[in-house]
């Protein structure tokens, strides 16, 4: 019974990094949701973020300030550095770029560009030297073709749509059409602007997940790390706002759909977020972290079937197949490292032959030498392992008789 007991509690110990992945992929979907009514509103996104971040700071700071003051080390100034860049790149450059770019071009466009997560961080991984690519371990293969299918499905599922699947609780779900202006007829200039703006956004966040996983090597303390980062974030979202929204009233929020986005996206999406991935990617890697983001189309394709009864094609199913595919080959790389990685830290017993041809292993020789000092030292007496000289004969006379 114990030992069925303790092959549960590693088999949980093993799902435990794919349960988070997948439920924060589930939280970001919601954020989705949440934020598109609010940006279609009115709401700026410039003062979207600086709340968002905001309420993350208020939410995680208190549980790092009591958890973490005896663990929580120094900051250096290159720690410090590092915390400002971190700051720049996820909350001001990605969540802002990644706005910008959907106004100029169109949400299915935008969807593709984000779903390039997983190739660019992996990419990066490998310039970086996180990620060791050798190509004739099939490990290092199923990750590369993994990486190629899911981007491939992504773009698939976003770009072609094909005839509509009509699922029987569609029907009964009446939404009040958009009055948000159209993009898909801009300009090829604006569109090319776009196109800039969105892969500016995912580079940043491939190398938001890059840094970090430095950081947290240097800085120990999670929670305290998240926070300072959100709140770096809070301050330079807010200079950016003051140079980019000169409107008072842009600022004004109230109850309703505005401060749930924020405070939804705050909690959820930014501080929950930002530490669980940095406990995972500790363990796994930025590249396994970033290998779960496609499977947020699709679950936001089923949440908006149900909620917004919007549309679901039979390119969508296709990409999603592809994606499940591609998702599963990149998982199955990481596990075959990770695997390889745990086999290595674990030492084979050395073993020594005996005069009689018995083998013994080093364990029981370090046992035995460690009886034999416990000896030596109850009776006073060192026993010296190495051979003593032996004092030459000297011949007596025989005793006369």
């Amino acid at each position: 019974m114990e030992g069925k007991l303790g092959s549960f509690g590693s088999f949980i110990q093993r799902c435990k990094p794919y349960i988070a992945m997948i439920s924060l992929q589930f939280g970001y979907a919601g954020m989705n949701i949440i934020t598109k009514v609010s940006l279609n509103r009115g709401m700026s996104h410039y003062v979207l973020v600086v709340y968002r971040h905001a309420f993350a700071t208020a939410a995680i700071a208190p549980f790092a300030l009591v958890l973490e003051r005896k663990v929580r080390p120094k900051i250096t100034f290159p720690i410090f550095m590092q915390i400002f860049v971190l700051g720049l790149l996820g909350p001001v450059i990605d969540q802002n770029f990644y706005y910008a770019g959907l106004k100029f071009t169109s949400p299915t466009f935008s969807c593709a560009m984000s779903n390039m997560l997983p190739a660019m961080t992996f990419v990066m991984a490998v310039l970086c030297r996180m990620e060791i690519l050798d190509m004739k371990k099939l490990r290092c293969q199923a990750k590369v073709v993994g990486t190629v299918v899911t981007v491939g499905g992504a773009m698939l599922m976003t770009l072609y749509k094909g005839e509509v699947i009509n699922f029987f609780w569609s029907q009964h779900i009446h939404v009040h059409s958009s009055s948000s202006p159209d993009t898909t007829g801009s300009a090829d200039k604006d569109w090319l602007k776009g196109s800039i703006l969105l892969i500016i956004a995912t580079f940043a966040w491939a190398s938001f997940f890059i840094l970090q996983a430095v950081t947290m090597k240097r800085y120990s303390a999670h929670l305290s790390l998240t926070s300072l980062v959100c709140f770096m974030g809070t301050l330079q979202s807010i200079a950016v706002t003051f140079v980019m929204e000169h409107k008072p009233n842009a600022w004004a929020i109230g109850w309703d759909m505005n401060l749930l986005a924020a405070a939804y996206a705050g909690i959820v999406s930014s501080s929950i977020a930002y530490y669980v991935q940095g406990l995972v990617m500790q363990k796994r890697g930025p590249v396994f972290v970033t290998a779960f983001s496609p499977l947020m189309m699709i679950i936001v394709a089923i949440m908006g079937s149900f909620i917004l009864a919007e549309k679901i094609y039979v390119g969508g199913v296709l990409g999603a197949a592809l994606i499940v595919v591609g998702l599963y080959s990149v998982l199955w790389g990481k596990y075959k490292e990770y695997q390889e990685k745990e086999a290595e830290t674990i030492p084979e017993p050395i073993k020594c032959n005996g005069e009689h041809g018995n083998t013994t292993t080093m364990a029981t020789i370090m046992e035995v030498d460690d009886i034999e000092m416990q000896r030596s030292k109850e009776t006073g007496v060192v026993a010296v392992s190495a051979p003593m000289p032996q004092p030459p004969m000297i011949a007596r006379e025989a005793p006369k008789p």
